[in-house]
């Protein structure tokens, strides 16, 4: 092997690292997590699943650690409301999430939340949050976005797009819009395969593309795409992978020129067929800056994606000026990220939100004793998780209900002489909650409906309230106006 050939294995190693995000298990940084950061890694993405985020005071530590080995983007998913890391995994945001910002329509206030979400990153080291999402949700079964969308008019995600990216960088935190194209129209999860959203150019000029237009506007430092496929732009391929869709539509079209991230490649919508490191090398070929590898990606994902990188610079299928200019996209966001100081953690702002965005149909009672509480069953998706939600916290004796025979009789016979309560989250997508709604409606015309997801479905006649997001924040404001706190 000459010089030349060791400099250029030597520079085609140091550009591909410098892409990857990959992920560790644990709340400490394993051995060859600080060697390859120390070889110039791109950064990780912590998540709450693999126990990259036990306590704060854990999360500020892992970061330090890491900042000893090199200078990485620590990523983290953190939007607020049902989709949380940061603490709320375990009990729940204090901070309600877009569906509820949107309901209040108060722009300020957004700027405000994600300013307080941003300045609570900083404080434990995280410099990137992948967040907001500026879906715009016109499908009422979309099974994964839902109430992290701020809603279905493209015009108010735009301007909460904007205010969200806003508050997000003045606290020195990268805001990263996503799930670019759009990830609203699709009634299937990208993470089991790869939704379709049936849309031309037209149609995504003026629906999917807005909330994008204005995070750029408004400076966001980096774009998540979607591993969605949209027929008319892509050609059955994800976007992720979509040369016409990062550097086509997103690059010259819109005119953005900061940070392209993938979405996570382990999702099948991205890598199912072909693979994680094939993913990675066609993403790099579409455009992409960096790569989320997904929270089981590990040493070998990157040890194997490296040399499929590697493999195509030298078969000429990704060129190496790409990776170039990667890299010099990484390195302006570093140097972005340098200069900003971190704000102030404003909490209050959540619970305030939250209180705002509840809406009310009917006149609540007046019960002179606790009501009977009923949480119904609600399947999440898989980018909410196992987080907590519902009124437990302040019902101690509420009732977990599904909708088998049987069930409604049950909560009749505990729920006599005193007032009932029954907890939805998308009743609209279950119809065991629909059911038993119906059920105990019928025999209880006093019952009264919280709907804690998306307020799609309504009973005829019912004293009903919804709250636009089942995050802690949301939970209390609830609560509050049941009386039970």
């Amino acid at each position: 092997m000459t010089t030349d050939d060791i400099a250029t294995t030597a520079e085609i190693a140091r550009l591909a690292r410098g892409t990857l995000l990959p992920s560790f298990p644990g709340a400490t940084a394993p051995h060859w997590v600080l060697d390859e950061l120390e070889a110039g890694l791109g950064g990780v993405t912590l998540f709450a699943l693999t126990g990259n985020v036990p306590s704060p005071e854990a999360l500020a530590a892992l970061t330090a650690q890491m900042r000893k080995a090199g200078d990485p983007f620590i990523t983290i998913d953190e939007e607020g409301g049902d989709v949380t890391r940061l603490g709320g995994h375990a009990t729940g945001s204090p901070y309600p999430g877009n569906a509820a910002l949107g309901a209040v329509d108060d722009p300020e206030l957004t700027r405000r939340i994600y300013r307080s979400l941003g300045a609570e990153l900083a404080e434990v080291g995280v410099n990137f949050n992948f967040a907001p999402s500026v879906d715009v949700n016109t499908a009422d079964d979309n099974p994964v976005i839902g109430t992290r969308s701020f809603g279905s008019d493209p015009a108010l995600v735009a301007r909460h797009a904007a205010a969200a990216v806003t508050g997000t960088q003045e606290a020195g935190v990268a805001a990263c819009a996503k799930h670019f194209p759009g990830h609203g129209a699709t009634v299937d999860d990208s993470h089991l395969g790869i939704p379709l959203v049936d849309a031309d150019l037209d149609l995504l000029d003026r629906r999917e593309l807005v909330p994008f237009r204005a995070a750029i506007a408004a400076g966001t430092r980096a774009v998540m795409t979607g591993h969605l496929n949209l027929p008319a732009i892509t050609h059955g391929a994800p976007a992720t992978l979509s040369q016409e869709a990062i550097t086509g539509l997103l690059r010259e079209r819109l005119g953005y020129q900061g940070v392209i991230v993938t979405d996570a490649l382990d999702m099948q919508g991205a890598s199912g067929a072909i693979g994680i490191p094939e993913a990675s090398v066609r993403a790099l070929i579409a455009g992409a800056d960096l790569l989320c590898l997904g929270p089981r990606e590990h040493a070998e994902t990157v040890e194997a994606t490296l040399a499929a990188i590697d493999e195509a610079v030298r078969a000429g299928r990704l060129p190496l000026a790409r990776l170039a200019d990667a890299a010099e996209r990484t390195r302006l966001l570093r140097e972005w990220l340098a200069g900003h100081s971190p704000a102030v953690v404003d909490r209050p702002a959540g619970l305030e939100a939250a209180r705002r965005a509840v809406r009310v149909t009917g006149a609540l009672p007046g019960w002179t004793a606790a009501p009977l509480v009923v949480e119904t069953e609600s399947t999440g998706n898989i980018a909410v998780g196992p987080t907590p939600w519902g009124l437990r916290p302040w019902a101690p004796d509420a009732v977990q209900a599904d909708g088998a025979d049987g069930t409604a009789k049950r909560v009749l016979d505990r729920a006599k002489g005193r007032g009932l309560v029954i907890v939805l989250r998308d009743a609209h997508r279950h119809a065991g909650q629909r059911a038993l709604t119906t059920a105990l409606l019928t025999a209880r015309p006093d019952t009264v409906v919280v709907e804690m997801g998306l307020p799609v479905w309504r009973p005829r006649s019912a004293v009903y309230m919804a709250t636009y997001g089942a995050a802690a924040a949301n939970a209390q404001a609830a609560a509050e106006l049941l009386g039970l706190c």
